[in-house]
């Protein structure tokens, strides 16, 4: 295992892998130890999150079928999500979902059954559930209505390629760190580059080198310029400057950047002209010509709140540097999202930095850590999911919409689209009641379904309103195959514990039910757990010996440990080609350059989406009731809602709460001091949290992160809220427009209160009541 093993001298750690970073594991006396793999130069805490989640009591342990569907059978219920579970075998378990299955295939079709399954689930390759399920419904069921697009960049996987290219093109495959490093003169960071994002990259991450690129880059002389309503958005080391940001207004402020530029005759109008198309009509509405509305800085300092001649300074200052654009997800996780991603592109192109080394636009730049890295030569193979005979398809921050309107009508991309009737959802390794926003929604088109099927590890908020709950195993309870296509290491993971009660690991539910339809050999294709991970490897292993490297085969390498993959070349990936060579090289867009505004947008004809981009208002920003604007990022001592029980995670709470941060302005104008707990409340609902004080923050502003696992409750008032801060149970539930129909999740209009008198207590992290099937009468 040579380097891991040999730097601790303790041949009892496993290497594994996991999306936060890889480490070292090993039991001792029952209890996990966990350290961070010794050549990562900035490894994460976040793997202490570990160290109680093998045996915590939340985990699931038995299968549990829920007690109203039991009794009852399948249906609508309204008991769904606060209801007690039967534990049975898993002989019955699988019988009763087996005939289930059936039923809805025989009666409805495959078009009735939604494979959901959205989440990160495993850094493994194999035991990666959202493939798991795919892969079973495909063989088994003939297929399954699936979501489309992500809750993190909807909007900008939709926009992008009518306007430049796939947003992974512009992710993964163009600005790197390392040209960053090297050639970059002025980063604008929209949204910032937050030291919490890049930890984390799916499939796993073993070195987190991008704290070290930043102080590299601002050691040279880059300048780094952050445009955020906060200022914790960027290391310290990069020495940034902060410009103080209204939420959902980063269009404005790139519309008076390219106005000064445009206006004083500073931007590159050879590159428009060769590589650019639709600059007229974008030129006439920046300068005013279609509205009468220049798009100067006076214009933007009332919606930005950045002074005028600031704006001013900072447009000249650009003028003839090598320049990175970079938007964070976050900015398109609002109402028209689109447009900030649009105009990012759009602000680039009149710089001329589309393709130069270390300049351009660099989508979601350090918003995961795949992106601004090298892609690797080899990465590891994946699980085959076969082929799906569904056609149709949502959005995937649709899914309340679907179950609680079957068969309406709905806009996508340029496409009139109609909801499918969905009798049954099957989920595993994912939690809606993370990702998805007004959960008492949410809770009542769950509510809606026939059946709904959950398989996971621990009793999640989605767990808890499903009807089956079958146990599954967690990775260090399983062998898997980890590594990414920007990971230079392949990791053999194995296991290091004994599965918990009586879980199993997705693979081998699938297969007992699969058997039971009829379906197993098309299913597992006769191949065990090691099996499949030898099928995986091999991708990783022909392409080291395509390029006559060592190419140890699956013994040699789970033996090893890992295998170290070698990087591709630093090209700059299709941009640079195109800038290269537009004619030879063209974008995949309808004229082959970059869509500065775009007729086929235009034709859409989508007032929250016209044919360039553009500033428009918040139709659901602050108001007298609700004046200030939340702001629901990701947590810092997690990934998502992952292992909210886990001891690092719980080391960030206060009184076992979500800890909220605002202006001491804020603060004093309601009579809330440090630690006091706080009800934050909008039209679609409420929470609680305890306040932490920060003037590094506009005073219009609080922030709760998202990750807190759903707890509702009754408060004083006997109204329903989440007594444990997560800040889904406050926002509305709404697209970023109709092309896109992205997550809108980042934003809300709220009020806050200090919360007196006696706490709901927080019970999310309790097994719901749970009855053997012989003491159910």
């Amino acid at each position: 295992m040579s380097d891991a093993r040999d730097k601790y001298q303790d041949p009892q750690y496993a290497l594994h892998s996991s999306h936060w970073g890889s480490f070292l594991v090993r039991q001792e006396a029952g209890k996990l130890q966990v350290k961070p793999y010794p050549d990562d130069p900035n490894p994460y805490r976040l793997i202490e999150n570990f160290t109680n989640a093998l045996d915590h009591p939340v985990r699931v342990d038995k299968p549990a079928v829920r007690r109203g569907w039991l009794e009852h059978g399948p249906g609508p219920d309204s008991r769904r999500g606060n209801d007690e579970y039967v534990t049975v075998s898993w002989d019955r378990a699988l019988d009763l979902l087996a005939d289930e299955l059936q039923r809805v295939g025989k009666q409805y079709g495959p078009g009735a059954i939604f494979g959901g399954s959205y989440g990160w689930s495993s850094a493994g390759r194999f035991h990666h559930a959202q493939s798991q399920v795919h892969r079973f419904l495909n063989t088994a069921m003939g297929g399954y209505v699936k979501s489309v697009n992500t809750y993190s960049a909807g909007a900008s996987a939709v926009i992008l390629p009518h306007v430049m290219a796939d947003a992974d093109d512009l992710a993964r495959r163009n600005v790197t760190w390392d040209r960053i490093v090297e050639h970059t003169d002025i980063l604008l960071a929209f949204g910032g580059i937050a030291s919490k994002n890049y930890a984390v990259a799916s499939g796993g991450i073993s070195h987190h080198f991008e704290r070290d690129a930043m102080r590299a880059a601002a050691d040279r002389g880059c300048k780094f310029v952050l445009f955020s309503p906060q200022r914790a958005e960027l290391p310290e080391e990069t020495r940034f400057e902060w410009i103080p940001t209204r939420p959902a207004t980063d269009t404005a402020v790139m519309l008076a950047l390219a106005y000064v530029l445009v206006k004083e005759s500073l931007h590159d109008q050879a590159f428009i002209d060769r590589y650019c198309d639709g600059w007229d009509v974008f030129r006439a509405y920046l300068l005013g010509e279609t509205d009468d509305i220049p798009k100067s800085p006076v214009w933007a300092e009332s919606i930005t709140g950045i002074a005028a001649n600031k704006l001013y300074e900072l447009a000249r200052m650009l003028a003839g540097k090598r320049v990175v654009v970079a938007t964070s997800h976050s900015v398109q996780r609002a109402e028209h999202g689109e447009q900030p991603i649009w105009m990012a592109t759009v602000l680039a192109a009149i710089l001329g930095q589309h393709g130069l080394p270390g300049g351009g636009f660099a989508y979601a730049l350090g918003s995961i850590a795949h992106y601004g890295r090298q892609l690797v030569a080899a990465p590891p193979g994946s699980l085959p999911q076969g082929e799906n005979g569904v056609r149709d398809y949502i959005p995937v921050a649709r899914v309340a919409d679907m179950l609680l309107h079957p068969g309406a009508p709905f806009d996508y991309n340029g496409q009139k689209l109609r909801y499918p009737r969905i009798k049954l959802a099957y989920w595993a390794g994912g939690n809606p009641f993370h990702h998805h926003q007004d959960l008492k929604r949410l809770t009542l088109a769950f509510q809606q379904l026939d059946t709904f099927v959950v398989h996971e590890s621990v009793w999640t908020a989605t767990a808890r309103h499903a009807d089956f709950v079958l146990p599954a195993t967690m990775t260090l309870e399983r062998n898997d195959v980890g590594g990414s296509p920007t990971e230079p290491l392949v990791i053999a993971m194995r296991a290091v514990a004994r599965p918990w009660g009586q879980a199993r690991s997705d693979y081998d539910i699938f297969c007992g039910l699969a058997e039971r339809l009829g379906a197993l050999d098309a299913f597992s294709e006769n191949r065990d757990e090691m099996g499949w991970l030898a099928e995986i490897y091999e991708k990783t292993r022909t392409g080291l010996e395509d390029m006559r490297l060592p190419a140890p085969d699956f013994a040699t390498f789970w033996e090893q440990g890992f295998v170290r993959i070698p990087a591709r070349p630093d090209t700059g990936g299709m941009i640079a080609a195109f800038r290269n060579d537009p004619i030879a090289r063209p974008l995949p867009t309808p004229s082959g350059r970059i869509q500065v505004s775009s007729p086929v947008v235009h034709r859409f004809g989508y007032a929250d989406c016209p044919g360039h981009p553009a500033w428009l208002p918040p139709g659901r920003g602050p108001d007298q009731d609700h004046p200030l604007w939340l702001i629901a990022n990701q947590p810092a001592d997690k990934l998502h809602s992952q292992l909210d029980f886990g001891a690092y995670s719980q080391s960030y709470k206060r009184k076992g709460r979500a800890v909220c941060t605002l202006h001491p302005d804020v603060a004093e104008a309601r009579g809330i001091k440090e630690g006091d707990c706080v009800r934050i409340f909008s039209t679609t609902g409420a929470c609680l949290a305890i306040a932490k004080l920060n003037a590094d923050m506009l005073p219009e502003v609080v922030q709760l992160p998202t990750g807190a696992w759903y707890n509702p409750a009754v408060d004083k008032r006997g109204e329903l809220l989440c007594a444990h801060g997560n800040p889904n149970a406050v926002i509305p539930d709404i697209g970023t427009s109709p092309l896109a129909q992205g997550c809108a999740g980042q934003l809300a209009a709220v009020q806050l209160e200090r919360y007196d008198g006696e706490l709901p207590p927080v019970t999310c992290f309790m097994p719901p009541v749970q009855r053997p099937a012989d003491q159910v009468v």
